[in-house]
């Protein structure tokens, strides 16, 4: 045990030095900047920022404006963004200044090797520029249909568990979207299957992607240390230190890695010989017909040029980056919508009948036969469905499912606002003077909800924002921003924000911009325009023995997470409980068939 003594002391030691040079600094270069006081020595505020921090979170932005000074580990002083020419400039214009950290970037080269997420300068530009052409709408349009079986068989288990008069059954649907969100991303990204959706087949991957995200999380403050500790520590003293360990959490994230590796380099290495000596690539070749993300890049690197073409590292890099980060969001998401369709039954009523009428117009153009209902939608029409497209554009603008991004200042430069704050000593300033190695924290959650920029009503859900009086899509990227007239969403006083979906920032905007957002959308419509015609969902109504309802409530701990509240449930355990019932006809908007 040894080595747990030094790497204790050792961290002992560094918290020591750095309370001594925060001592011993000069004035500090924030100091004009204002902000919440700090609450704790250790933690300053940052525990009030990650944990279930949602309204803390605005509510400091309110306060403050676009640029505030909060305190981090140890009290180091951070800066939190959420103005829109900031976040211009440190995601797009001067991407190359405000880099990851390296807490971020080395925390992900051990988790999931040489992919995007883990990559900083020419080596994520090279990388990005063999991934960008994976996601084009060409290869969206080839994918939709070949893993509509998932959202089929999603179906088909939800159906066969309410009973045949109608009458309610409670279901927790998270552990089926997520299941099923699994399913998705493997197949799509990789052409294999894990059979996430028969819970009587799990294996060591698909339960090591799903409890990495939990593990990571109740690691959050151990996270700072990472750099000094890859650093410091051999690989092989690393990997004694996380045996030893006493922390459950890090033992399992040990365990995690090791299956993540072995399972990724042995289906890469069975798509690549399939690749080599067969054309086609995988054993899910026969379902996916080689239209995987996988095997469309594999492609793409043999034929690229020496000095373009990947790695074996890189490319496997990207299998777990993919899946991980397509996984745990998209569950999110979705059971976000699912959660307000249950709430809101005018905007699920409303959604059914829009499905219904696009089905119905389908099938008579091709001549189909058979219930609506099951009629399968090409790309450009489901992408087209207007409310759909607003129910999906308004919930991942509200409830964000990651709120909180870190960028590191490489060199000093100042940093212009959109709207001027007021400093310390009271006067406003247009720029803020950012240090060399200075942290910012991006704030995704109040730029999209910057009532500047979304109108007074952003931090109401209405999916009406996003359509035009007689209910087609209304544009968006210019006009007035106002979400109340008739004008182009997303912009006001010709300053907009950088992000490359719908210009909100659920995926972030330039060059570290989510690469597989477009994906994300087909696979959320794919899958309600799948369960909401044959299924209706509604909150919890009825009380437990102990004469109580159940409360859906959504922590924001870093990702997402939904509890049930005291007394019902036990706020911690993530679940969605909803009833659900089979669709009866009156559960249509009144209108014309």
């Amino acid at each position: 045990m040894a080595i747990l003594r030094v790497s204790a002391t050792s961290i002992c030691v560094f918290i020591l030095w750095r309370l001594i040079r925060r001592l011993r600094a000069p004035k500090s270069p924030l100091a004009h900047i204002r902000g919440p006081k700090k609450e704790h020595w250790l933690k300053g505020n940052f525990h009030r920022i990650f944990q279930d921090g949602r309204r803390y979170n605005l509510d400091m932005v309110d306060r403050y404006g676009g640029a505030v000074k909060i305190y981090a580990l140890l009290g180091q002083e951070q800066l939190y963004i959420s103005d829109p020419l900031a976040l211009h400039h440190i995601v797009v214009k001067e991407q190359n200044v405000y880099e990851e950290t390296d807490m971020f970037i080395m925390g992900n080269r051990l988790i999931f090797g040489d992919g995007l997420i883990a990559t900083l300068g020419e080596q994520h530009r090279k990388q990005r520029k063999m991934l960008n052409p994976v996601f084009s709408l060409a290869n969206m349009r080839n994918l939709l249909p070949v893993i509509q079986p998932i959202a089929d068989q999603l179906r088909t288990i939800l159906i066969a568990e309410l009973p045949a008069d109608g009458s309610v059954v409670e279901v927790n649907i998270l552990p089926w979207l997520s299941r099923g969100a699994l399913e998705y991303v493997c197949q799509a990204a990789l052409g294999h299957s894990f059979n996430a959706l028969d819970p009587t087949k799990e294996n060591d991957y698909m339960d090591a992607i799903r409890t990495l995200a939990p593990s990571s999380l109740r690691l959050i403050f151990l996270r700072p240390f990472i750099p000094m500790i890859v650093r410091r520590f051999s690989l092989y003293w690393r990997n004694k230190m996380m045996d030893w360990a006493p922390s459950d959490a890090l033992r399992n994230i040990r365990h995690v890695i090791n299956v993540m590796d072995t399972s990724s380099k042995s289906i890469f290495a069975e798509k690549k010989a399939a690749l080599e000596n067969e054309g086609s690539v995988g054993s899910a070749a026969n379902t996916m017909k080689g239209k995987d993300i996988m095997s469309i890049m594999l492609r793409a690197n043999a034929s690229s040029s020496d000095d373009d073409r990947l790695t074996d590292s890189e490319l496997l890099g990207q299998m777990n980056t993919i899946i991980f980060a397509g996984f745990e969001t998209t569950t999110s998401a979705i059971c976000r919508i699912f959660w307000i369709l249950a709430e809101k039954q005018d905007v699920q009523a409303r959604l059914r009948s829009e499905i219904r009428k696009a089905k119905q117009e389908y099938a008579i153009a091709q001549g189909l036969s058979g219930p609506w209902e099951d009629v399968e939608v090409p790309y450009d029409t489901l992408m087209g469905l207007p409310y759909l497209d607003a129910i999906v554009r308004e919930t991942l603008r509200v409830y964000p499912p990651t709120s909180l991004l870190s960028r590191t200042a490489r060199q000093s430069s100042i940093l212009p606002l959109h709207e001027p704050i007021r400093s310390a000593s009271g006067e406003m300033i247009s720029a803020v003077h950012v240090p060399e190695n200075t942290t910012l924290i991006i704030s995704i959650l109040a730029a999209n909800h910057n009532k500047r920029i979304w109108g007074e009503d952003a931090e109401e859900w209405r999916a009406e924002r996003w359509l035009s009086a007689s209910g087609e899509r209304r544009p968006f990227g210019d006009g007035d921003g106002n979400s109340m007239s008739g004008a182009s969403l997303g912009i006001k006083d010709g300053m907009k924000y950088p992000g490359v979906y719908a210009t909100m920032m659920t995926f972030l905007g330039g060059g570290r911009a989510c690469i597989g957002f477009k994906f994300a959308e087909m696979e959320m419509k794919q899958v309600l325009t799948t369960l909401v015609p044959r299924i209706h969902f509604a909150l919890p109504k009825s009380p437990d023995e102990d004469g109580h309802v159940k409360e859906i409530y959504w922590k924001m701990n870093g990702l997402q997470v939904p509890v049930v509240r005291l007394p019902a449930g036990d706020n911690v355990t993530a679940q969605v409980p909803l009833d659900l019932r089979r669709v009866r006809e009156d559960d249509f908007m009144n209108q014309p068939r």
